[in-house]
């Protein structure tokens, strides 16, 4: 509770308490407030207000639409999945490293007997870590694990999942291809992926996006072939296929999907934007399944749009309702042909502090409209619809700030969740926090990147040339703490702790040749990747995932620890696995590419021992909806609540309960 105090008295005072932090800043070639002066964003003031006022009152949902429930208390537990111990065994040649959760609904004081074939490995209890290296043994070697509780050893896990070539394959079955209105021949690519444990039996499944090869931005004219999405099994069983059908177009900005379990029912659900002709699991349509609401230039922008719920299980269509917000009049959201109306951006937010609810949104360079929707008992129900259009945003400078992705964290310590909208953030009852009025960014990362600092941090680029370059925001108020000067297009940047030279996480972008540290200040060279991130090796400094490779940083230079074979990256320049995450094992991060003949997800899982014990990042909740949105437009590596990085103190445990 005192951590939580700091943060909102700090909140409460305001930006204009927090300028004036950076002696030496022209010197380091930023720009800033000057001392004393507040680079506070519009709405921070009104929201430390609402902060100071007793839970338990009603919110006015902003733009009219929609009811926003109470503020509740602080919860004492978020809902989380329950989870096995996701136990894995990956052969490295002299033996196996077998690694397992620490369930965030483990006591603290749990330890592990490891055994193989009903024989225990480990002399003692172990307590320090969750893997252990087990010389000598074959790649086929069996393996359980059993906690030790007080004293008393529980039941065995299911049996370890085997990496007997450092890697396992998850196969597939690509869609068939086709051609398109004008002509155009396609096939399929696998492309994004999420997880969720679709048919509640305790470990994660596969949710994976298949892209034709002729999908297309937003800017660019012509038909697309449709998007198809499969439910599988880590052992490669397809659960079930939904095809989007012709009247949603396919690209990075249209088909956002969120997976996680909403109801609480033990088993994650999965949401998407949907239309005429959308053909669900079961083989169902959803809407006409004659209508086509294509123009000659392959756009859609006609005919009804929806919002549909699916179950994990079947994929079959559990409810539908009508997309928030429409998309209206075309040209009102920034051109008439058809590319700014169409961008798409979807997460999973705590809103409440204890429940998930879903969020969509639709537009980033003009006007932006957020919907927070709640899924329970069957149905949909809309919690809060934020629009910078409405009476109460317009004119505010919120329109225009969204990024190709979004960010969700508890920014202000209050125990719910905000939404982090590029250069703007909405607070978790559907009301403006802040802007920053820097504008569109390609980029953008949250999370606790300054140890010695309580609460998150926020890093993001700029787009365009005539904002700054870098900026390192408060993001409970929106006040900057440092930015570089206008340089150009800043196409990607990255936060995180890649080096145990400085105390904390460093930043980067595609601009200049330099990592910097939380005040902005020099501290090295530039790393070689600008992308992506994985917790891979055994310390607790990140790595850098680019392309199908993952290096270590050094100040003079990186280090190959991984080049993945036979596999390929998604989503041209970007280069991203079809996802990274803390999917199985113990808290490093697993990388999952797509092979090059698309015929198999490859997971690869470290095979470096380690003596940090941390519990799994699925049951920070932070972390397990950043792993959600990965998928959103330009994906990104999701952050943890607390910092992991060079030094750290020992992680703390999260508050959480499992259906």
């Amino acid at each position: 509770m005192q951590h939580r105090r700091r943060r909102t008295a700090r909140h409460a005072l305001g930006a204009a308490a927090l300028a004036g932090t950076l002696a030496g800043a022209a010197a380091l070639a930023l720009t800033g407030p000057p001392a004393g002066a507040s680079e506070a964003a519009p709405g921070a003031a009104q929201h430390a207000a609402r902060t100071a006022q007793a839970p338990g009152g009603t919110a006015q949902a902003p733009g009219g639409t929609g009811s926003s429930p109470g503020r509740t208390a602080r919860a004492a537990a978020r809902q989380v999945e329950r989870l096995d111990r996701g136990l894995v065994s990956v052969h490295t040649g002299t033996g196996n490293l077998v690694s397992w959760r620490w369930l965030g609904t483990d006591p603290d004081g749990v330890a592990f007997n490891l055994y193989r074939g009903g024989t225990k490995v480990n002399a003692a209890p172990i307590t320090g870590s969750t893997n252990y290296f087990h010389a000598g043994a074959p790649a086929h070697a069996d393996y359980t694990v059993r906690a030790v509780v007080g004293g008393a050893e529980q039941g065995d896990s299911p049996h370890a999942v085997q990496f007997r070539a450092g890697y396992r394959d998850v196969p597939l079955s690509p869609p068939a291809g086709g051609t398109t209105p004008d002509g155009v021949a396609y096939t399929y690519e696998a492309n994004d992926a999420s997880v969720g444990d679709l048919d509640g039996d305790g470990d994660l499944d596969f949710v994976l996006k298949w892209q034709p090869t002729n999908a297309k931005d937003n800017s660019q004219r012509g038909h697309t072939g449709n998007t198809v999405v499969d439910g599988i099994t880590l052992e490669g069983t397809r659960l079930w296929r939904i095809d989007l059908g012709r009247n949603i177009r396919s690209g990075a900005h249209y088909t956002q999907f969120q997976v996680y379990d909403y109801d609480g029912d033990g088993r994650a659900e999965v949401a998407m934007k949907t239309a005429d002709g959308t053909r669900d699991g079961a083989g169902r349509v959803i809407g006409s399944a004659s209508a086509d609401h294509r123009n000659a230039s392959g756009y859609v922008l006609a005919g009804p749009e929806y919002l549909t719920m699916f179950d994990g299980r079947t994929g079959a269509a559990l409810g539908t309702t009508d997309y928030v917000p429409a998309r209206g009049s075309v040209a009102s959201w920034g051109d008439s042909y058809g590319n700014r109306v169409d961008r798409f951006l979807a997460g999973t937010a705590y809103l409440d502090g204890a429940r998930p609810s879903l969020i969509m949104a639709r537009g980033y360079y003009t006007r932006s409209v957020i919907a927070a929707w709640d899924w329970r008992d069957g149905r949909f129900t809309r919690r809060w619809t934020f629009d910078t259009d409405s009476s109460t945003n317009a004119g505010k400078g919120y329109d225009g700030q969204g990024s190709h992705s979004l960010s969700v964290g508890d920014v202000d310590g209050d125990g719910r969740d905000e939404v982090v909208y590029g250069s703007m953030a909405v607070d978790d009852d559907g009301r403006g926090l802040w802007t920053t009025r820097t504008g569109h960014g390609d980029a953008q990362h949250l999370g606790d990147f300054d140890p010695g600092r309580p609460g998150l941090e926020y890093f993001k680029v700029s787009e365009s040339s005539g904002q700054p370059a870098e900026l390192y925001i408060d993001p409970a108020t929106g006040a900057i703490r440092w930015k570089l000067a206008a340089c150009c297009d800043n196409g990607r940047g990255v936060a995180g702790d890649v080096w145990a030279g400085n105390d904390g996480a460093e930043v980067w972008s595609t601009t200049g040749g330099s990592i910097r540290d939380e005040a902005g200040a020099v501290k090295g060279r530039r790393p070689s990747a600008v992308n992506f991130l994985a917790w891979w090796d055994g310390d607790t400094t990140r790595e850098l995932l680019d392309g199908t490779r993952v290096d270590k940083y050094g100040p003079n230079g990186d280090t190959r620890l991984l080049t993945g074979a036979g596999v390929a990256s998604n989503n041209g320049t970007k280069a991203t696995p079809a996802l990274s995450g803390d999917i199985l094992g113990d808290w490093r991060e697993e990388v999952v590419w797509r092979t090059s003949d698309n015929r198999a997800l490859r997971i690869y899982s470290t095979p470096h021992a380690t003596d940090t014990r941390i519990t799994t990042l699925l049951h920070d909740t932070m972390y397990r909806t950043g792993l959600a949105w990965q998928n959103t437009g330009y994906n990104q590596p999701a952050h943890p609540s607390f910092p992991i990085g060079s030094g750290m103190r020992p992680a703390p445990r999260p508050a959480v309960t499992a259906p």
